[in-house]
């Protein structure tokens, strides 16, 4: 047993003044595709300057095939396997266009074309590596190092990745906490600005759960670790973010299948391009070159790009602020729902008891503190959750809670110790209270009075309904297995008005498919076993990740970290602002394509122009989403998106 600690041992370490997250950015020259485009763009600079004043052409010539070649061979190799694969790279109709460029005598032309395409890979590579960054960057939090308590009670250091369920970790005042736990002993605040956004530190004292990266203040804490390193909260949502960066969204599905042939349609309307004007007496110089302009502005490069750099980057701001979204394809489909639909249990409420009623029995002697002393005395050495509530309730009022002896419980009828020379006996009473449980408190086998114990209801539930409800246009229904009278007590407090109660797990699908029956994209909110069908009958899902059963977790398409219900209106807010920036980015690349193919079939596009043009829409529709990486784009508020 580990004895209780000082608060206010001299710290090894001085707590930092304003604790931020470590910043891990990519070097831009870290990245191969900007040290090769920087080679090119390097070269070919130096090229132009000496042809443009008239140097031999043996003196630039050297420094433009260096542009070709440093900035070509990878997107030329890329395209080249992919032929092998009998697939027409985007990649490889750019490389043809700038040989076919260099083969008619416009090398400085093709030159432009390799330096700007390349500079191009260099920013969507650069863009990746710092959607990546923005999650990965969490991982710093964790300190490298924990100090944990043997059996004996010595200390010992090891490296945080060797820390097991169960093992206890002392955690100085300043100190990052190294995983997931829960407090046994200690009183301090922590930190948890860079995991949950929340602005101010939190209180930490026995019972309450701690995270790994999150910054211990001026106290110092015994816990008690819960998960895994490899299993923290840090840790998933960098897996999960890795992963749904290799899954690919409709959308994007969807280009990729018609990318191939349109890539092959590109090729056959070049030639018709080029063979056209030349079967109708035009020069061969300016068919080929028209031709080749056609076939870089042509290219759907910008249209490949539009879709999944918004996804990621809101999959990536989610990941930051507890919600984790397992694939591309669920965040797109979170911003699609018009109805959303909510478990009670574990969802609304918290899934754990508060006492609401302490009642004394009149001619018991007792007032309210003393009986709720007597029961948290009793209850203190058990581990059910309504002892642990009967225990925090006593502890909020600040009771002293004496120590009890000859301790024992009798699953279904409650407990008994002996405290102060009396035998105190908390159990369940026969009687209801509404729709809270009653435990009845004996003393000495005579009954003093009851305790009633009710789901506490989260503190941002009616906040998240009325969210939802501006969301979608309707307000979410209540599916639960609870009772009525409990059902109806939580639609009041959030302003629900559809409810329905005492539903089996199979009640609770058909309800979900009758709204999408009616018509409706219905997303729904849940936690537990019963919930997971429901979870994956509905248009999409996400699990409370708290409390959360396994199965639930596995099944929802997104999951809530932190049990915080208002990123659930946030998350859906976040996929909407993806989804009308994939629209934007198909639009303005639909819009260059269409403009830059007609100026050259109508009349005469410049090639450098039309390489500009065509590799400058590519680079924006980059940049534009990954605007979703802001801290604005979490923050937005309802009123700012009301519709879907």
């Amino acid at each position: 047993m580990v004895g209780r600690v000082s608060t206010t041992l001299t710290p090894t370490h001085a707590p930092a003044p304003t604790p931020r997250a470590p910043r891990r950015r990519t070097r831009v020259l870290a990245l191969p595709e900007a040290r090769w485009a920087l080679t090119a763009t390097v070269a070919f600079l130096l090229g132009l300057a000496l042809d443009l004043t008239g140097t031999p052409a043996w003196t630039y010539g050297p420094l433009y095939a260096v542009a070709y070649v440093s900035g070509g061979w990878e997107p030329a190799l890329e395209g080249l396997r992919a032929l092998r694969e009998k697939t027409l790279d985007v990649d490889l109709l750019m490389i043809v266009a700038a040989l076919g460029a260099a083969a008619i005598g416009q090398v400085l032309d093709g030159a432009l074309l390799i330096v700007i395409f390349a500079t191009s890979g260099a920013l969507e590579a650069l863009a990746t590596a710092r959607t990546a960054d923005s999650v990965r960057g969490l991982l710093d939090l964790a300190p490298a190092t924990a100090t944990r308590l043997t059996g004996d009670g010595r200390e010992e250091t090891v490296p945080t990745a060797e820390l097991a369920v169960g093992d206890v970790v002392l955690v100085r005042p300043g100190e990052r906490i190294g995983a997931d736990g829960i407090v046994l002993d200690g009183t301090s605040e922590a930190d948890q600005a860079t995991i949950t956004g929340e602005p101010l530190p939190v209180p930490k004292g026995p019972g309450d759960d701690v995270f790994a990266g999150t910054l211990n203040g001026t106290g110092a804490l015994r816990v008690r670790v819960r998960r895994d390193p490899a299993d923290s909260v840090i840790a998933r949502i960098v897996t999960l973010v890795e992963e749904a960066s290799r899954t690919k969204a409709p959308t994007q599905l969807f280009i990729e299948k018609v990318e191939q042939r349109y890539a092959v349609a590109i090729v056959a309307a070049t030639l018709a391009v080029f063979a056209i004007p030349l079967a109708l007496g035009a020069d061969l110089t300016a068919a080929l070159l028209r031709a080749m302009t056609f076939m870089i502005v042509a290219s759907p490069c910008a249209v490949v790009l539009a879709t999944m750099p918004p996804l990621l980057s809101a999959i990536a701001n989610a990941g930051r602020h507890g919600v984790l979204v397992k694939s591309a394809l669920a965040m797109e489909r979170l911003g699609e729902i018009d109805a959303t639909a909510l478990d009670k249990t574990g969802t609304l409420t918290e899934g754990a008891p508060e006492v609401t009623a302490v009642r004394p029995l009149p001619d018991s002697g007792l007032d309210e503190n003393e009986l709720l002393a007597l029961a948290a005395a009793a209850e203190h050495p058990s581990e059910h959750p309504l002892a642990r509530a009967i225990v925090t309730a006593a502890r909020a009022r600040n009771l002293r809670i004496a120590p009890a002896e000859d301790f024992t419980a009798a699953p279904g009828r409650g407990v008994t110790a002996t405290v102060a020379g009396h035998v105190v006996g908390v159990g369940r009473a026969e009687d209801t209270d509404g729709d809270a449980t009653v435990v009845r408190v004996t003393l000495d086998a005579t009954p003093v009075g009851t305790l009633a114990l009710t789901d506490r209801l989260r503190a941002d539930a009616p906040a998240t309904t009325a969210a939802l409800t501006a969301l979608t246009g309707t307000a979410p229904v209540l599916l639960t297995g609870d009772n009525a009278r409990a059902a109806a007590r939580v639609a009041d407090a959030t302003g629900l008005t559809d409810v329905r109660a005492q539903l089996l797990p199979e009640d609770k699908v058909k309800a979900v498919r009758g709204l999408q029956d009616a018509g409706r994209k219905v997303l729904f909110v849940g936690d537990g076993v019963n919930d997971a069908p429901a979870l994956a009958a509905a248009h999409s899902g996400i699990a409370m990740g708290g409390a959360g059963s396994d199965l639930a977790l596995e099944t929802a398409d997104a999951v809530v970290v932190r049990d915080e219900l208002t990123t659930v209106p946030a998350v859906v807010r976040l996929s909407r602002a993806a989804r009308r920036l994939v629209l934007q980015n198909l639009v303005i690349a639909g819009t260059f394509i269409t403009g830059l193919v007609l100026w050259d079939l109508l009349g005469h596009l410049p090639l450098p122009l039309g390489v500009a043009g065509h590799e400058g829409s590519t680079v924006l529709v980059g940049l534009n989403g990954l605007r979703l990486l802001r801290e604005s784009a979490w923050r937005s508020g309802p009123a700012q998106d009301s519709s879907g």
